[in-house]
């Protein structure tokens, strides 16, 4: 069986690189990383989490037509975020499947490839390596809430007001709360 490498100058953090030579003659690669302390606190950094308490990636590498891999796996985590409203503390718990196919990229190096919004995001190029850690990173960066909120927490009616000045609501402060206003106004004259 493979090793996987624990160092890569693309991804400090959680580093476990698949060298594909050494899969020449094999029908599927079977993986479960999960990193060691230094390196869940490292992803916690990374993802401005308080804190990274289990992660856990699984799955098969499976040769694809002479011309490639395909990824598939079950990605989980328990991430403590910062509740946006109240800054307490707040556990997500992550429990999704992953697929990738790497495919060989043609005519040009992994670096230049350019890809665009109709593009499969699930095809990654193919070059000599493959670090799944980096792949277990990308999942839990799109799979955490950007604005994770404790259970029933809710922002209230703000008023901003100095001494002597009409108050402003919420309402009023929003960026295009003149224009509607304005809005109200002509159509009121028609």
């Amino acid at each position: 069986m493979p090793d996987l490498a624990r160092t890569s100058p693309l991804n400090a953090e959680f580093a476990r690189v698949l060298d594909l030579a050494q899969l020449r003659d094999a029908e599927d690669f079977r993986f479960d990383i999960s990193p060691e302390p230094p390196e869940a606190e490292a992803i916690a950094r990374l993802m401005g989490a308080q804190a990274l308490r289990k992660l856990r990636f699984t799955g098969t590498l499976t040769p694809l037509d002479r011309a490639g891999w395909e990824l598939s796996g079950q990605f989980g985590a328990t991430v403590v975020q910062t509740c946006v409203v109240t800054l307490e503390p707040v556990t997500t718990r992550i429990d999704q499947p992953v697929r990738r196919e790497f495919r060989p990229v043609q005519g040009a190096e992994a670096s230049d490839i350019l890809l665009s919004p109709e593009d499969d995001d699930e095809i990654e190029p193919l070059g000599r390596e493959i670090d799944l850690g980096l792949v277990a990173i990308e999942a839990l960066a799109l799979a955490l809430p950007a604005y994770p909120r404790k259970e029933g927490a809710e922002l209230g009616q703000k008023t901003y007001a100095g001494e002597g000045v009409t108050p402003l609501e919420d309402e009023d402060t929003k960026p295009f709360a003149a224009l509607a206003a304005l809005k109200d106004k002509l159509a009121g004259k028609s």
